[in-house]
């Protein structure tokens, strides 16, 4: 088993990712621009944006497979989910302390997303409780300063039939992107937590796989030219660690070439290798 795929070792890793005329993840208290730290003016990403894309992917790759729903789903009630368990159980709601303890492990179980991520599953008349997921993600942050930009576009019908009963023949919209970024975020996965919520190396190769083709499945007008440009994972022989992780993710250095980068091409990256005793190194992407 390559080591990056063995849940009882710790693992911290670096990922990074670009965009090209587009706008990786709108700000829907700005009307949709890209998110910007408004004090440096660098492109930010939630980590809540690259974990659902990271859901769907799941999704995709394990359609039909037990053991791989995902918990948050579009379209679908968190409360719904939890009856699921309390009726694949057989559970009495009434007994609270024994059937929260029992549905929480049928969930962790069930869902992926819940094993990997964690979730506060205590609403509902038939709660689950809570799990703390054992991976973690941040904030991803642009390399350099983003220039969010907004374009007016035009539609040649309308919505409403009133409109076109009066004579207008063309509908005005907008989009918004940013001419290129390159992205960098980080990641965490603890071995201990792991293990409480039941994660096999199944689901860490079906998350590193997930996150190398949640951009090749995500695909739209204003997400055309996403790509992830690297995924580089420091492997601890400890399931506590052996090093803090701020001091590997420092090994990871990127830096421009041009001093307004408008591609991958237009940045060096490199990583040191002076590993700390005890720490491995795999380049999953990069």
């Amino acid at each position: 088993m390559s080591v990056h795929l063995d849940p009882a070792r710790k693992h911290d890793f670096v990922f990074l990712f670009d965009v090209r005329d587009g706008n990786p993840n709108g700000d829907p208290d700005a009307g949709g621009m890209p998110r910007t730290d408004p004090e440096t003016g660098h492109g930010l990403v939630t980590d809540v944006a690259i974990k659902r894309k990271i859901r769907n992917m799941v999704a995709l790759i394990n359609e039909g497979v037990a053991g791989y729903d995902i918990y948050v789903e579009a379209g679908v009630a968190l409360n719904a989910q939890h009856e699921r368990a309390y009726a694949a159980l057989n559970l009495d709601p009434k007994q609270r302390r024994k059937s929260e303890f029992e549905a929480q492990q049928w969930m962790c179980q069930t869902f992926y997303d819940v094993r990997m991520f964690g979730a506060v599953m205590t609403t509902g008349t038939k709660p689950c409780g809570r799990v703390q997921g054992p991976m973690q993600l941040t904030f991803s942050r642009s390399i350099d300063v983003v220039l969010p930009q907004e374009h007016g576009i035009t539609r040649i019908t309308q919505t409403r039939q009133d409109d076109i009963d009066k004579g207008e023949s063309t509908e005005m919209g907008n989009k918004h992107m940013i001419p290129y970024a390159l992205y960098l975020g980080y990641g965490h996965f603890s071995a201990p937590l792991a293990r409480r919520t039941g994660v096999t190396g199944q689901d860490l190769e079906t998350f590193w796989r997930a996150m190398t083709l949640m951009f090749e499945h995500d695909r739209a007008s204003t997400r055309g030219e996403m790509a992830l440009r690297g995924l580089h994972v420091f492997s601890h022989d400890d399931p506590f660690g052996r090093a803090p992780a701020h001091q590997l993710f420092d090994r990871v250095k990127v830096a421009a070439k041009q001093p307004i980068p408008r591609s991958f091409a237009d940045y060096t990256i490199s990583v040191g290798n002076d590993l700390p005793e005890g720490v491995a190194f795999t380049s999953v992407v990069g």
